[in-house]
């Protein structure tokens, strides 16, 4: 259509009213043949043939259907559009055939050069559709990731607070109920706030107090929390993420130990970056080994990365009886 009304306005400006008038009869049969034969070479012969790579065959069948639209076209204009608009002697079908070179330079040459256009714009349009694609099935695929992490993260959570409850009704505890009713709360996070995306660490940092209130009731005077807490910021933080942390802390560091536990956990928050830690006494010789080979911490590296992709920090010290994970996330209070 670009070389139609190009060719057309060029015509009008340099020739008389009769000859315009022709020109653009010629232009306008022109167009209808390179209008199918683009979308002929294009839909046909390079998304069956030169996609799939079969060059030989698309070579033959290009030359091929060049040829044959070129005298189609010229038969068109001499026997059925001519008489119309010009009186001008009619050429046989044989020397249509044979005319190779009137062929070449008034039908095939043009006739290329619209559906080199055409195919161009197609590819243009091609790519940024797959490109789309791509980046659509990989966003896909990353939520389906995450949706694989959460899914083993939230039954390691709740698989050990029931191992508590338990560990309490066996001796009868007074406090099983209580723990049945903190277990409802941090079911209920689960549930709801665990399938979103994001939430305020606010929110995170409730359900971790629910959480250390229920293990307050196994370890009484033996646990020993220190919380450190400076919201500057609303910031967000994958649900579980900060609450896996604490849990893992009770269960490789408390549970190995009969003595005093420590744990101490700290949160700051600034308008570029969220800092939550976590320490605890351990056995050096036994939770730095394990948790570092274990599934905890690998699915929370893992979680980290699809979620902020070479934009966070996961350190993690292992020495003198103590064990200590910091995580820093990028600021998305926005």
């Amino acid at each position: 259509m670009a070389l139609f009304i190009f060719g057309t306005a060029r015509n009008y400006s340099e020739s008389g009213e009769s000859e315009f008038r022709e020109f653009f009869y010629y232009g306008l049969c022109h167009l209808i043949f390179q209008i199918a034969g683009s979308n002929f070479i294009y839909y046909v012969l390079i998304r069956k043939y030169f996609d799939h790579k079969k060059y030989i065959l698309f070579s033959v069948y290009l030359l091929s259907a060049t040829y044959v639209l070129g005298v189609l076209n010229r038969i068109f204009i001499v026997h059925l559009a001519e008489p119309f608009f010009a009186n001008y002697p009619k050429n046989s079908i044989i020397e249509i055939l044979t005319d190779i070179e009137y062929l070449l330079i008034c039908y095939i040459i043009p006739f290329l050069s619209g559906a080199f256009i055409f195919i161009s714009v197609m590819y243009i349009l091609r790519y940024n559709s797959e490109k789309q694609n791509t980046v659509q099935l990989q966003k896909e695929k990353a939520e389906l990731e995450l949706k694989a992490l959460k899914s083993q993260l939230n039954p390691h959570v709740l698989f050990n607070t029931l191992n508590n409850i338990y560990s309490l009704s066996i001796v009868n505890s007074s406090y099983t109920s209580e723990s049945i009713s903190r277990l409802s709360d941090i079911l209920d996070y689960v549930l709801y706030k665990g399938q979103q995306r994001l939430v305020m660490i606010s929110d995170e940092l409730s359900i971790i107090d629910a959480y250390i209130e229920l293990e307050k009731l196994r370890y009484d005077e033996r646990l020993h929390i220190t919380q450190f807490e400076n919201i500057k910021f609303p910031n967000f933080v994958p649900p579980l993420l900060y609450l896996s942390l604490v849990e893992n802390a009770f269960k490789h560091g408390a549970e190995k130990t009969s003595g005093n536990i420590d744990i101490r956990i700290s949160v700051v928050t600034g308008h570029d970056h969220s800092v939550f830690k976590v320490e605890n006494s351990a056995f050096k010789k036994d939770f730095g080994k394990r948790e570092k080979t274990g599934i905890g911490l690998k699915n929370i590296e893992k979680q980290l990365q699809s979620y902020y992709p070479d934009q966070y920090s996961m350190k993690i010290t292992d020495k003198s009886n103590w064990f200590a994970i910091e995580i820093i996330i990028p600021g998305n209070h926005d």
